[in-house]
């Protein structure tokens, strides 16, 4: 008898709550954005390195040329590879570099990554730096569903969001960079992933997957730590 009265109070609590969720804002969306759930999603908070994908999508709408070569510490990467790493392994230099080597320099990349938000309607959202490790790049959950939105239409992004790894062989040598989303090739069909992860912003996290309830597109921002994102991420998804 205890054990059904528990179930049930676990049932009249609701999934979310069930789970003890850390992250200060959420929310799980349906293929049509209609919002199925959500905590605190017109909060302004840090996002850490979802930053890239905005700069990734700055870097394409200029449409630079994707196979020049830029120097990447001591190897020269295309900037289609310079965006894949940005994606895949959340690397800074990479999205640095991006931005460096954009038309008219590395102030102005930012400040088309600015525009590029007012274009999307993401009124909410600042860019400061092109990999987010200033807290000063800030958005809200609602703004992230919109990017979603956006960056689904973007193929490179979305080839480069369902790899767990992007290998590059440069002269006899492979270069291996993995997937932050471990969930990658093991669980759901992603369209879109990007992690991210400061002292400022806590663990965060977009994602639009393909769930056997359809299309959810999911964003998390100030959960408890890196750890806690992609489990939290994965349970509003699953659950919804």
């Amino acid at each position: 008898m205890l054990r059904f009265i528990l179930i049930l109070l676990l049932l009249l609590a609701g999934n979310s709550y069930a789970f003890n969720l850390t992250a200060k804002s959420w929310l799980v969306a349906d293929e049509n954005n209609f919002i199925l759930d959500g905590r605190d999603t017109q909060t302004v908070r840090s996002m850490a390195s979802i930053t890239k994908v905005m700069t990734a999508i700055a870097v394409l709408e200029a449409e630079q040329d994707l196979n020049q070569l830029v120097k990447y510490h001591n190897v020269k990467l295309t900037r289609r590879e310079l965006i894949e790493i940005s994606l895949v392994k959340s690397d800074n230099h990479a999205s640095d570099l991006l931005c460096k080597h954009y038309p008219n320099g590395y102030r102005n990349c930012i400040e088309d990554m600015n525009i590029l938000a007012r274009r999307f309607e993401m009124y909410n959202t600042t860019y400061t730096d092109a990999t987010g490790l200033l807290a000063t790049n800030t958005t809200t959950a609602i703004d992230l569903l919109k990017l979603l939105n956006v960056a689904e239409r973007y193929p490179l992004i979305v080839e480069a969001s369902r790899k767990n790894r992007v290998e590059i062989k440069i002269r006899k040598q492979w270069f291996v960079f993995n997937n932050t989303n471990p969930l990658i090739g093991k669980k759901h069909e992603f369209i879109i992933s990007k992690t991210g992860t400061t002292t400022a912003a806590g663990g965060c996290i977009i994602l639009t997957v393909r769930t056997e309830r359809g299309i959810r597109r999911v964003v998390v921002l100030g959960s408890r730590n890196g750890q806690t994102r992609i489990p939290e991420a994965d349970f509003i998804a699953s659950s919804n």
